[in-house]
């Protein structure tokens, strides 16, 4: 087949910042359009860096979501967009956005919906969605395992892992970046990136923030993330003074520089694509992480990172303190977590495979 003769890709996520799941959808639109494909990004919620980075960059960004969640106006309106461009195939990530492209399929006669699916799931409407598509690409066997289980046909399932190349920023200077962010630039600086929903079990990284207070002081804690939870984070905070210690931003696009300056990341189960881990590995970034699908595929305990289990609780912060007691581990585990994500997650195999799958459902 020849690349003039493919038709349009429309990519459909909500408002991200380009890190974790936001990084795979923006080196998946450069990736494919550098092979000659014609990519558009459909943006189904507000919010987020990755949208006017993508549109720079001179890929087609469509915003057709005006609030902070999807709604049917919303799949009205991707049903309307798929239909204009007569696009061959639509790629979801997120659940919300599987729910769209399932719709999109049923409503516009030869399109191929694709989702991209990073969590285990469950649920009987997800599952309705998945059973739709004609692919479903899973990041981990142990995803794809999850939707077999919800009946998605095992001929129907591509197992994909995520690729990453390093995001360098935009080279600015510690201090330049605690004075945008308004973070101490002599304090020791801790990241998360994790969606603000009780999947989440946001209380183990405050507890863990709490424990590592009393050991440590001059610490700050990043958390990127927006959802329902916020009220009750902010409200716990205040309630174990970690208010002066930790910052919430509902969006950053400054992320690529805040990963060059951290000490480590930590991450909460249940984050599609590991939160910042692969971002972080990939700049030489450990990582702790409470044990989870993605947390396993990324992280070699004890020589990139830690995975620490949801009990006790005490795990998470004694297995962060390590790090910051030891410089010399922090910086092996580092180089290791680097070398890994050159090793094993090269975005080449990624773009390789999606490529692979579009042709064939064309």
């Amino acid at each position: 087949m020849q690349r003039a003769t493919r038709k349009p890709v429309l990519i459909a996520t909500h408002g991200l910042d380009p890190v974790g799941t936001g990084r795979q959808v923006e080196l998946l639109a450069h990736g494919l359009a550098a092979a000659g494909r014609d990519v558009h990004v459909a943006c189904t919620t507000t919010g987020g860096a990755l949208p006017e980075r993508l549109a720079t960059a001179g890929i087609a960004v469509h915003r057709l979501g005006r609030r902070p969640q999807a709604d049917m106006g919303v799949a009205v309106r991707m049903v309307g967009l798929a239909r204009r461009l007569r696009a061959g195939a639509v790629i979801s990530f997120g659940r919300r956005q599987a729910v769209i492209a399932a719709a999109v399929r049923l409503m516009t006669p030869g399109v191929r919906a694709l989702a991209h699916v990073a969590v285990p799931v469950r649920g009987e409407r997800l599952g309705w969605s998945l059973r739709r598509m004609d692919r479903v690409i899973a990041t981990s066997p142990g995803v794809a395992a999850s939707c077999q289980r919800l009946g998605v046909l095992a001929m129907r399932i591509a197992t994909i892992a995520p690729g990453i190349v390093a995001d360098q920023g935009l080279g600015l200077s510690r201090g330049e970046l605690a004075r945008l962010l308004g973070l101490d630039p002599a304090a020791t600086w801790t990241l998360c990136v994790t969606p603000l929903v009780a999947e989440s079990r946001l209380e183990r990284l405050l507890w863990g923030i709490d424990q590592l207070g009393v050991v440590r002081k001059g610490m700050q804690h990043v958390l990127l993330g927006a959802g329902p939870q916020l009220r009750r984070v902010w409200r716990r905070a205040r309630v174990q003074e970690l208010a002066e210690r930790l910052f919430v931003m509902p969006h950053c696009g400054l992320v690529a520089d805040l990963l060059g300056q951290v000490s480590y990341v930590w991450q909460p189960a249940g984050t599609a694509c590991g939160g910042a881990i692969l971002d972080a590995m990939a700049r030489g970034v450990p990582a702790v992480a409470v044990e989870s699908e993605a947390a396993r595929q990324l992280i070699v305990s004890g020589e990139t990172g830690w995975i620490v289990p949801p009990l006790p609780e005490s795990e998470f912060p004694r297995r962060a303190f390590t790090l910051l007691e030891n410089a010399e581990m922090a910086a092996e585990f580092g180089a290791a977590a680097q070398a890994r994500a050159a090793a094993a997650f090269p975005v080449e195999s990624m773009l390789t495979a999606f490529g692979r799958v579009l042709d064939e459902l064309a």
